[in-house]
């Protein structure tokens, strides 16, 4: 089997987590995270949409990590973020952020919210 490094130039991948934080392009954050092909910022968590909703137009699909496991997302956010032309995909943030480094590689317009895993 052949591997191959994956390369993501100057975009920010999600490079770790851990309880209470997340590592991305070499930046630890601690708490909740919004990561986009640009950089990464310190988000409020599932009562902070108004970040969210500022991706509509830059980002087609957007994962959000519910935290160590899969939980569903408050209703009226993910309507929200719909509305707004997103498209929303909710998964544990483990999963979440792999699937967005996955896309990120292959150059998509994806952005992921992830919750902590604990701590």
């Amino acid at each position: 089997m052949r591997l191959t490094e994956i390369a993501f130039g100057d975009a920010r991948p999600v490079e770790g987590y851990g309880p209470g934080f997340f590592r991305i392009g070499g930046q630890v954050i601690a708490g909740p995270v919004i990561v986009t092909r640009t950089g990464a910022q310190s988000w409020g968590g599932l009562d902070d949409p108004a970040p969210l909703l500022a991706l509509a137009g830059e980002v087609d699909v957007l994962f959000l990590g519910m935290g160590a496991e899969i939980a569903r997302p408050p209703a009226g956010l993910v309507a929200a973020l719909e509305a707004a032309g997103l498209g929303v995909e909710a998964m544990a943030s483990p999963p979440a952020a792999r699937t967005y480094n996955v896309l990120l590689a292959e150059a998509r317009r994806v952005a992921a919210a992830l919750l902590p895993v604990g701590g």
